[in-house]
């Protein structure tokens, strides 16, 4: 890059950086260009018996109408109103106009437009016009209407200019805000997935674990109570306690396979597999009754497909309600799991005659556990309503409604 190039940016930025002065440049640049005007140009003939000769007062006003330029962006209307005293003055006092006056009365018009809101510019646009018709009336020498009107024009022209650009001004401005806040919301929307989408894996590792290990703890304890005298159940147990080992790992496979990436994912189909749901209950009942507890299932209604987020949510529902009865009920505990449904929306109940809410409770203090409270998202991600409690005579209940379409 040249010497000239650089420093001709290095003008600009400062210049950008400082309104004020690059409006004063501005001032000096037309005084430069047009005070010559006054002592090198002669006015037509006819003209030159109506002015008064050129004088230091007449070089004043005219300079001082020019630099109040230097504040057309930080206080416009009084540069304008500063500006239309100076051209009323020069023409009271018959002082010819020069190009550095007019030429700064035109753009005070077009910078109160450019840069007020619409009161304080309409205001400025008045005050224009006004003094533009002042000017114009005590011309010495007729103008004829045509005259009058253009030049009347010019200066509603470049008014409109003004409020056009600040108008265009203010619509990008407010399309950079609204894409500011698009990233943010976008932004924020990302948190809230990323949390959203923790507290769905952490849910779905806690059924996982809980249910499969709850089953394994059941089935090792019994083996090692009957190892000696009844070695065939013991082998039984586990063979059992291998099956669900072996289960709870391919299904924990499958919920972490969801935070690889492509690449890390490949060859990994198997463990994407779609996730449980109704279609999956006997499974999962015939696993919990083979840990010892007697657990009887009965559907009521025309079974309906619900949605798939329902059906792997009420499964899980189920799944948790079961693991808390293997760990908490006792080991002469019943358990019962009814499906409902209706045209709308499906109940899911699961109920036991075991030892109820206090052990459930007592692992945590008066806090419910992670399950409880995965039940209770589970649930609420859906649209549905959840009740847990003591279940009347004895023992404790998990009642569930989905609407079939969430």
């Amino acid at each position: 890059m040249s010497p000239r190039i650089r420093g001709l940016r290095t003008c600009r930025a400062f210049l950008k950086a400082r309104p004020q002065a690059a409006d004063a440049a501005l001032a000096l640049a037309l005084l430069v260009v047009g005070l010559p005007q006054l002592y090198l140009e002669e006015l037509p003939r006819g003209l030159g018996r109506h002015y008064a000769e050129t004088d230091p007062w007449h070089l004043l006003l005219v300079v001082a109408a020019t630099m109040a330029l230097a504040f057309r962006r930080t206080r416009p209307l009084a540069a304008l109103l500063w500006i239309s005293a100076g051209e009323v003055l020069i023409t009271l006092a018959s002082y010819p106009p020069t190009i550095p006056d007019l030429v700064a009365f035109m753009v005070a018009a077009y910078s109160v437009a450019a840069h007020r809101g619409l009161a304080v510019s309409a205001l400025g646009g008045l005050v224009a016009l006004v003094t533009m018709n002042v000017i114009l009336v005590t011309f010495p020498e007729d103008l004829g209407l045509i005259t009058v009107l253009t030049d009347n024009a010019l200066l509603v022209g470049v008014w409109v200019l003004g409020r056009n650009l600040r108008l265009r001004r203010a619509y990008f401005a407010e399309l950079e805000d609204r894409a500011a806040r698009l990233e943010r919301a976008r932004g924020t929307d990302a948190r809230a997935a990323r949390v959203e989408e923790r507290s769905r894996i952490a849910r779905e590792l806690h059924d996982v674990v809980a249910h499969h290990v709850s089953v394994m703890t059941v089935q090792a304890g019994a083996a090692r109570r009957i190892m000696d005298r009844h070695p065939a159940g013991a082998r039984e147990a586990m063979t059992t306690i291998e099956e669900v080992g072996r289960t709870a790992l391919s299904e924990m496979r499958r919920i972490v396979g969801v935070l690889r990436t492509e690449r890390d994912s490949e060859g990994v189909g198997a463990e994407l597999a779609p996730q449980p749901g109704l279609g999956d209950l006997g499974e999962l009942l015939d696993s919990v009754r083979e840990t010892g507890l007697s657990v009887q299932l009965w559907i009521e209604g025309e079974a309906r497909t619900p949605s798939p987020g329902v059906d792997v949510a009420a499964f899980r529902l189920i799944q948790e309600a079961l693991t808390n009865t293997l760990k908490h009920a006792g080991p002469q505990a019943r358990a019962w799991v009814r499906l409902h449904y209706t045209d709308e929306d499906l109940t899911v109940e699961i109920e036991d005659d075991g030892r109820g809410t206090a052990t459930i409770i007592a692992d945590n203090g008066d806090n419910p556990g992670h399950g409880l409270v995965g039940m209770y998202e589970r649930v609420a991600l859906y649209g549905g309503e959840l009740r847990i409690g003591p279940r009347v005579g004895g023992g404790f209940g998990v009642r569930a409604r989905f609407p079939l379409q969430a």
